[in-house]
């Protein structure tokens, strides 16, 4: 179940094919389309007998093998302790530098982390640095675009052309010596922290080598890969986007239980260089956790935090962007720019004529189909229609609600010429010149609570309405 380290320690470069010979070269199979007659060639076979036969085999073993309860304590401990060699030594450690450690944890955690059998450090640090510049495009090696198998294991289980990942830089990682010494070594590491020593500690411990070989070894490899892989499949498809929702990435417990923490992801690609996923102290994090400790036992310094004001920025800016789209769903009116300009003697007269046209701070609206249903009575609203009810609306007779002025706003035909300041605000619109007017992410003009241009504090004297 070793996922197959496919970037060897950089060799001198070969000298360049001749023309003649890059025509003659084999293109890669990714590069013909997968047919009934060479499906089989698309199939990385090597791999899905380590991922998938090797763990079945295991499965089927158990059937036979008694478990211990040690033997069970010690697969779920060595779990924890492989698992957190991904997460806090390949992900945030080497992957992203988010801390420093002393050479002993270094150690521990490359050590463990070849006891997960997911590549070496060299390798997975590095397709996962891709991962970030690219996420969710044709060079993002592990893309949920690609389907939610495909980002589990399918792009293991399926041979991948090493031209279309992104390119990444490791040369950090090409002058650390454990990492160059786990990547030589790391079949031997592989072996040994897989299933060696898992099969020692149970054996030698209580006596239990087939089940420490079992358990311990191949099913806990199986667990801790399905656990950790889940960083790629389910931390892209469930939950929550607090941060930024233009990339796949997502918050969810129920993934941060599965990962050691790794579920706060949509936070973690907007602030890979913060050795926490969970900010909350309430939030399950583990391998933050974990990393703290090591702090505090001298093992482990430098750990990187974004600033908390950063942070509230971006979710400050996430929840304005949801706001937005919320209020572009939404009847607004017909904004005032588009409205046509009415002389005030054309609207008495349209008012004679029997169209039912009441005037609130220099707009005019249509209340024809709203009158039978006014909670104020026919009455009331009969009495403002021709003249000017600004004052009547704004308190001279009635003190309207918000909810009233937005209401009034979806019945909006025109603005009188020279009506307080509507029309000079529209003018100045069209030219260009109004700094005051206020715009969603969408450009749309935001109209807030109690600034409805209805809303005219101080009102001028009504004429007559009331």
């Amino acid at each position: 179940m070793a996922v197959v380290d496919s970037q060897p320690t950089p060799q001198p470069q070969a000298p360049q094919l001749k023309p003649t010979d890059q025509t003659r070269a084999k293109p890669h199979i990714t590069d013909q389309p997968m047919t009934r007659k060479n499906w089989y060639k698309h199939v990385n076979w090597l791999n899905v007998f380590f991922i998938v036969g090797i763990p079945m085999m295991g499965c089927i073993v158990a059937c036979w093998t008694p478990l211990q309860l040690k033997t069970a304590i010690w697969a779920v401990a060595y779990y924890f302790a492989t698992g957190l060699g991904i997460t806090a030594g390949y992900h945030r450690l080497w992957a992203h530098t988010s801390y420093s450690a002393t050479l002993p944890l270094k150690i521990f955690l490359a050590a463990v982390g070849g006891g997960a059998v997911e590549g070496s450090i060299r390798w997975w640090a590095r397709d996962h640095r891709a991962h970030h510049r690219y996420t969710d495009t044709d060079k993002d090696p592990y893309s949920v675009r690609k389907g939610l198998l495909y980002s589990h294991f399918g792009w293991m289980l399926m041979k991948q052309n090493p031209k279309r990942i992104g390119r990444s830089d490791i040369s950090d990682l090409n002058d650390d010596p454990v990492v160059i010494w786990q990547h030589r070594h790391y079949l031997k590491v592989v072996l040994f922290m897989g299933l060696i020593f898992p099969t020692l500690v149970a054996g030698f411990g209580w006596g239990d080598w087939m089940g420490g070989f079992i358990y311990g070894g191949i099913l806990r490899i199986f667990f801790v890969q399905q656990a950790t892989f889940c960083v790629n499949s389910l931390a892209h498809w469930l939950g929550d986007q607090p941060f930024d929702d233009r990339n796949s990435p997502r918050d969810h417990l129920i993934t941060a239980l599965v990962t050691l923490g790794e579920g706060y992801h949509n936070f973690h690609h907007e602030f890979p260089s913060d050795y926490r996923n969970a900010i909350e102290w309430f939030q399950y994090d583990p391998t933050k956790w974990s990393i703290w400790v090591w702090k505090q036992l001298g093992l482990a310094y430098d750990l990187k935090q974004f600033r908390a004001n950063e942070i509230e920025k971006g979710r400050v800016q996430q929840q304005q962007k949801k706001l937005d789209q919320k209020r572009a769903k939404l009847d607004w009116g017909i904004p005032l720019e588009q409205l046509p300009v009415i002389e005030w003697d054309d609207y008495v007269e349209r008012t004679k004529n029997g169209e039912c046209l009441i005037t609130v701070g220099g707009i005019v609206h249509d209340v024809k189909d709203f009158i039978q249903h006014h909670p104020g009575g026919r009455a009331m609203i009969n009495s403002g229609i021709g003249k000017d009810a600004t004052a009547m609306f704004n308190g001279g007779v009635y003190f309207h609600s918000n909810a009233a002025h937005n209401l009034l706003s979806t019945m909006r035909v025109g603005v009188i010429r020279g009506g307080m300041e509507v029309e000079i605000w529209k003018r100045a619109h069209m030219e260009g010149k109004d700094s005051t007017v206020v715009k969603d992410s969408n450009g749309d003009r935001i109209i807030r609570a109690g600034n409805q241009p209805t809303k005219i504090i101080q009102p001028s004297v009504s004429a007559g309405a009331a």
